[in-house]
């Protein structure tokens, strides 16, 4: 039986299809009772007039629990990216005098 304290890791293996991933500019999030649907697409804003082109690169349903766990997740990794950002656009100071 496996102790409750133990420490698990995941194994997840990556298919070479989807190595390179997939480029998207835009996202619309549906819900049901039963799930959330994130569908990702690339879109080209150039187009000045009529209809938008874009295409789905990819849509992920989930359920509510995990929404809220992929939710905390991002928000951690976006604290963590604006902080990085933060410090490494932080104004050059002049060498004080006699330094």
């Amino acid at each position: 039986m496996d102790d409750p304290g133990q420490e698990r890791q995941l194994n997840i293996h990556l298919d070479p299809d989807h190595l390179a991933g997939v480029y998207a500019n835009f996202a619309n999030i549906t819900f049901s009772d039963y799930e959330f649907t994130i569908t990702f697409a690339r879109i080209d804003h150039d187009v000045s007039d009529g209809e938008i082109p874009g295409v789905v690169v990819s849509r992920v349903n989930m359920s509510p629990r995990f929404m809220r766990e992929l939710l905390s997740a991002m928000e951690d990794s976006w604290s963590k990216w604006s902080t990085s950002e933060g410090i490494r656009n932080l104004p050059e100071t002049p060498p004080r005098d006699g330094e």
